[in-house]
């Protein structure tokens, strides 16, 4: 029996909840992803003899995997009841699915790479012609208003609003490179991460079967963090409901909207309830925060006019601790405030250091926190997405498993030769291996060993491994032996490896990434459903970043913070132009760029368990600067 004992009313009620629409309304450190957990195992668990599937969606791997792990604990081998992913890998799954309904196969490759995505958006311009020769588009200058029509669910056969904003003469245009760069990416089996939302869509508005298909399976839909979605993924998520039964549950907060810049909007929690009639449970008690803090950030979100007009002010439940729960300081120059700040951390204990974070709007202010911090000798972090391995060995066998899975990729062909050569010293011609494929079945693979086994100056123990370690990959598509072999080959290769270029830079760290990631994959999957795509997909919509180094120091962007806690919160660089940022200011007190500064401000100061400082500077980068407005309006400056 799941145990909904520790719940309060609210909670419980949440948890409870059945049938129909609910929207949750959770302020932060208010137990949302236990009131989610919860409900969900208890719908498996009451209903062990039923055969319908809960679909759990949210924005992070992370927040999937632990959500995945906490429903393990309450109902074990629930796993299969219950597919709890993010947008993006279900969007994935539908088009290995059903993709070859618009021209995609199961294979394709997601492009990570904003160089990449340009490269393809130029070479869709190639194909429109203009009657207007002064246009001169680039990929380059179109990419970022082809991602917003991709947010917005811009169809590629009708002119849209955003569209319609623009200048005349570029209007159709634009449309017309807009639609051939969608068809252009399914050309070449390829998709980016806009764009598997986008054509998942697609499938369920075009192919109406597919979509009821897919809503006999889920009879019940849960939505984490929704206030996140852009318009593409609300209409991916109102394709999945059931229009008779409506059961969908969503979990939100307006007051935590930080992503406008992606297509999050303050309206679109408004459109939720008009479309669904959603039923209401607000969860303002907070758990988390220390009251003082609970008291600013009351103040502070106040300011904020686009708030639900029913919203209720946080809740502080956490007993008041000894000492001071907010500490607050300026200073005359930012090299003063974050050498400050250093020496502040670098007096905890190393208990307390470990659950210390410096948070910042920009990376920038952060860089400079974090030098000071390495001076010292204390361990920290910037936090970063990396996209793509970067040492030879992770490169090799990386381009080696997309070439396994499509064959005749000759992005990955040229991939897998500047790798080599890398490691092996070895120049084999990317357009020679291309041209010869044809003589081996279509197998760049196998048309790449043959000329590499063919070259005299070959080292013998490379010569061991492509004969060795390449056939189960081509004909069996054996990665996990492919990949055990790889790493003895570099390893190998590593020991008698000599001169300034160092191929192995970074080995260490992404030898331990990529198999953490695999695990992850497998443990999501299952080993036997984790097939070589599936794994390939996974991974390149999974950042590469190494774990970080125990009891290391986190400098998070405000962004980067969502979803998490700490014990003791350092918020720097609170002046006009940094938080709010200078774009804020030029649009406008009222503006809703000022209003989402404002939530980036709330965000960070409820990620506090026990204490939290913020820190100011007269001068910052050159400039002198005032306070940031929001001190004065959480009444810590007059």
């Amino acid at each position: 029996m799941v145990d909904l004992s520790t719940l309060n009313d609210r909670q419980l009620e949440a948890a409870r909840w059945q049938d129909g629409p609910l929207l949750v309304l959770a302020g932060p450190g208010s137990g949302k992803t236990k009131v989610l957990t919860s409900r969900i195992a208890r719908i498996v668990e009451e209903s062990a003899a039923e055969h319908f599937r809960i679909l759990a969606l949210t924005f992070t791997n992370k927040a999937a995997a632990e959500m995945r792990q906490r429903i393990e604990l309450l109902v074990p081998g629930s796993g299969n009841r219950v597919l709890l992913t993010t947008f993006h890998s279900f969007a994935g799954d539908v088009l290995r699915q059903h993709g070859h309904l618009i021209g995609l196969k199961p294979d394709f490759t997601i492009i990570t790479q904003e160089g990449e995505r340009i490269a393809l958006l130029d070479e869709a311009i190639a194909k429109v012609s203009f009657d207007n020769d002064e246009l001169n588009f680039s990929g380059e200058r179109l990419l970022p208003l082809i991602n917003r029509m991709l947010e917005n669910d811009v169809s590629s056969d009708s002119i849209s609003k955003m569209v319609l904003a623009l200048p005349a003469e570029q209007q159709e245009p634009i449309q017309a490179i807009y639609g051939a760069y969608r068809s252009h990416l399914i050309s070449c089996n390829s998709l980016d991460f806009p764009t598997l939302i986008a054509e998942a869509v697609r499938i369920f508005r075009e192919i109406p079967a597919v979509c009821k298909q897919v809503r006999r399976v889920y009879k019940f839909i849960c939505v984490d963090e929704f206030q996140d979605t852009n318009l593409s993924q609300y209409h991916l998520l109102t394709h999945l409901i059931n229009q008779e039964s409506k059961n969908l549950f969503v979990v939100a907060d307006d007051d935590q909207i930080i992503y406008q810049w992606n297509g999050a909007s303050p309206e679109r929690l408004n459109k939720l309830r008009s479309d669904f009639g959603m039923s209401l449970v607000q969860l303002p008690a907070n758990y988390r925060c220390p009251p003082a803090v609970i008291e600013i950030a009351n103040k502070l979100i106040a300011h904020n006019a686009t708030r639900s007009v029913d919203k209720q002010n946080l809740q502080a439940l956490k007993p008041v601790a000894d000492g001071n729960a907010i500490r607050f300081g300026g200073f005359n120059s930012f090299d003063e405030e974050v050498s400050w700040v250093a020496d502040d951390i670098a007096s905890r204990s190393d208990a307390e250091r470990s659950r210390c974070v410096v948070l910042a709007r920009t990376r920038k202010a952060l860089e400079g926190a974090l030098s000071q911090l390495v001076q010292r000798g204390i361990p920290a972090y910037l936090a970063m997405r990396k996209d793509e391995f970067v040492s030879a060995p992770l490169r090799w066998l990386h381009a080696a498993l997309r070439l396994a899975n499509n064959p005749q990729d000759r992005e990955q062909t040229r991939r897998l030769c500047k790798a080599f050569y890398a490691l092996e010293g070895l120049q084999i011609d990317p357009a020679n291996v291309i041209s010869s494929t044809e003589a081996f079945d279509g197998s760049a693979l196998r048309a790449f060993a043959n000329i590499a086994l063919g070259r005299a100056e070959i080292d013998a123990q490379t010569a061991a491994f492509l004969s060795a370690a390449l056939p189960p990959l081509t004909d069996k598509l054996d990665f996990r032996s492919f990949t055990l072999a790889t790493f003895a080959w570099s390893e190998m290769l590593q020991e008698t490896a000599i001169g300034t270029d160092n191929p192995f830079a970074e080995y260490s760290d992404e030898k331990s990434t990529w198999s953490e990631l695999v695990a992850e994959i497998e443990g999501q999957f299952g080993p036997e459903n984790a097939t070589p795509n599936v794994l390939l997909q996974q991974l390149d919509m999974r950042s590469k970043a190494p774990s970080p180094a125990k009891g290391a120091v986190p400098c998070f962007t405000i962004h980067a913070s969502k979803g998490m806690e700490f014990g003791h919160v350092y918020l720097i660089a609170m002046v006009e132009d940094q938080l709010p940022s200078w774009a804020a200011v030029k649009k406008g007190p009222d503006s809703r760029e000022m209003q989402e500064e404002r939530r980036n401000c709330f965000v960070a100061i409820t990620r506090t368990e026990d204490s939290l400082t913020l820190t100011y500077s007269q001068r910052v980068f050159g400039w002198n600067k005032a306070p940031s407005r929001f001190l004065r309006e959480m009444g810590l400056i007059s």
